[in-house]
Formats: structure tokens, C-alpha cells, sequence
């Protein structure tokens, strides 16, 4: 009897977890997420993908579908994994020391006019160099480790970080800074209580596309040579003529971009949060 008892109560809780209006809330949710621009676009560019390939009958070592992709993701996953975690560690290691770099020099740019007027230059110069063509001299000088994987990650985004900062630095409204000098702040009080603050909208922009990019300047080290990582196994696979490899790889390294945006976008979206951009705002 007690059995029964508790088999309809289950049976009542499975009942309750099913209900209709949940069920018809989720498929609601799922139709909203559904069409949302990004995700129609696409979904509608694989799509597009996928018929041309199957109505031209491209050779799948040419131009494979994403289905087919898919799949080799799935199949191969276990495989793909450790060179994805040796890519994602170079990245993040190359992004906390870019970001580091960035920021430190953005702060002194806005400290001295004369180290703004020295390093300007310097800083343009080094994003015309081409990524692909440091890559080698990266190996020559810290080798084929991960050391030198993190070096071009930095390299990649430490100027998208200096130059966003610095331009949020100043831009701080004039009023603000006078006000300040009229109580007798020191130029360090004014630097980090109130152009810092002021600065940090700009200084968001700049680690979004920094948590962007810097994947790709350790996939380009990994290119010129290394011990593992997504950029040669897909150098590795390439050369054999595994186009769907080649493919998985980079939809993983797309995934990983993404991610990465993602939740550089909610760690700045919380420090804006936290942290208001001007002195009326923290009155208020």
C-alpha cells in the first residue's frame, strides 16, 4: 500500500514537472532563441553551406558540409580536446599579460605627456608589423614551448587594450579634473579616483576585441612551429588533405573566440556596474 502510495506521488511530481505550461514556456523559449538575428543568420548560412555542397557535389576533401563537419567534431572529439586546452591556456596567459602590458602603458601615457609622445609611435609600429611575421622570430627567442605561443598572444592584443584606455583616459571631462585640482588632489588622486573611472567604458570595448583576437595570435605561433595546439594540428591536417580536420579544428577555435567574448562581456558589463564612469554618478 505504502508502495502505491509513493508510486503515485512520483507519478504526480513527474506529472507537475511536465505540465503544459511548462512545457509550452520551454518551446517558447527555445522559438525566441531560435529567432534571434544572430542565430537565424546562422543557421541560415549552413544551411546555404550545406545545399551548395550537396547540389554541386563538391568533394568532401575540398569543401566538406557541416554536417559532415559536425560530425567529425563529435567523433573526434577526445582527440581534439588536449590540443584545444594547450591553445586555450597559451591564450588566456597571453591575454592576462596583454591586458597587463595595455593597461600599464595606457596609464602612463596619460601620466607623462612626454612617455605619451615616445610611446605612441612605438606602439603604432609594432601593430604594422605582421603577426605571422613575428611568429618566427618568437621561436627563435623563446622556442617551440608554450612560451613563445603566449608571447604572440599578448603581442596581439596588448595595443587594442593601450589604445582604448588611453583614449578613455582623456577624454575625462575637464570640469571633473578641475574641480579636483580646486580641492588640492594630487595628480595620482586625480589619475586613479577619477580618470580611471571614467575610462573604464573605453577600457571595456578594448578587452572584448582583446578576448577576441588573442586566440588568433597563438594559432599563428603555433602555424611557424610547436608542441601541440589546434593551429598545428591543423597545419598537421592540411598537409594530408583532411579538409574536415581542418574544419573541426577551427569550429572549436570559433567556439573558444566566442566564449571567450562572451564572458569578457560579462566581467566588463559587471565592473561598469560596479564601478560608475564619473563622480555624478557616484553622488547620485
Amino acid at each position: 500500500m505504502s508502495l502505491a502510495l509513493e508510486g503515485s506521488g512520483a507519478g504526480r511530481q513527474n506529472a507537475a514537472i511536465l505540465s503544459p505550461r511548462k512545457v509550452s514556456a520551454a518551446l517558447l523559449s527555445l522559438l525566441r532563441l531560435l529567432l534571434k538575428p544572430q542565430v537565424v543568420a546562422l543557421l541560415g548560412a549552413a544551411l546555404l553551406w550545406e545545399g551548395a555542397v550537396r547540389f554541386f557535389q563538391i568533394p568532401l576533401w575540398y569543401l566538406p558540409p557541416p554536417s559532415h563537419i559536425a560530425v567529425t567534431v563529435y567523433r573526434n572529439f577526445s582527440y581534439i580536446l588536449p590540443s584545444a586546452g594547450i591553445t586555450a591556456l597559451e591564450t588566456l596567459l597571453g591575454l592576462l599579460i596583454g591586458i597587463a602590458i595595455g593597461m600599464a602603458l595606457a596609464l602612463g601615457m596619460a601620466a607623462s605627456r612626454w612617455l605619451a609622445e615616445a610611446l605612441s609611435p612605438l606602439a603604432v609600429v609594432s601593430q604594422a608589423i605582421p603577426f605571422i611575421a613575428l611568429a618566427p622570430l618568437m621561436m627563435i627567442w623563446f622556442g617551440f614551448g608554450i612560451t613563445s605561443k603566449i608571447a604572440m598572444a599578448a603581442i596581439t592584443i596588448f595595443f587594442s587594450v593601450t589604445a582604448a584606455f588611453y583614449e578613455g583616459l582623456r577624454r575625462t571631462d575637464e570640469n571633473l579634473l578641475d574641480l579636483a585640482r580646486l580641492y588640492g588632489a594630487s595628480p595620482a588622486q586625480i589619475l586613479f579616483s577619477i580618470r580611471v573611472p571614467a575610462a573604464l567604458p573605453h577600457l571595456a570595448a578594448g578587452l572584448k576585441l582583446a578576448a577576441a583576437y588573442a586566440p588568433l595570435g597563438a594559432i599563428a605561433g603555433e602555424w611557424v612551429g610547436s608542441d601541440g595546439g589546434l593551429g598545428i594540428m591543423m597545419t598537421y591536417h592540411n598537409a594530408r588533405m583532411q579538409t574536415d580536420m581542418v574544419f573541426a579544428a577551427m569550429v572549436v577555435l570559433i567556439a573558444f573566440c566566442l566564449a571567450n567574448w562572451l564572458l569578457m562581456s560579462l566581467l566588463t558589463r559587471y565592473l561598469l556596474r560596479h564601478f560608475p564612469d564619473t563622480l555624478s554618478q557616484r553622488a547620485a
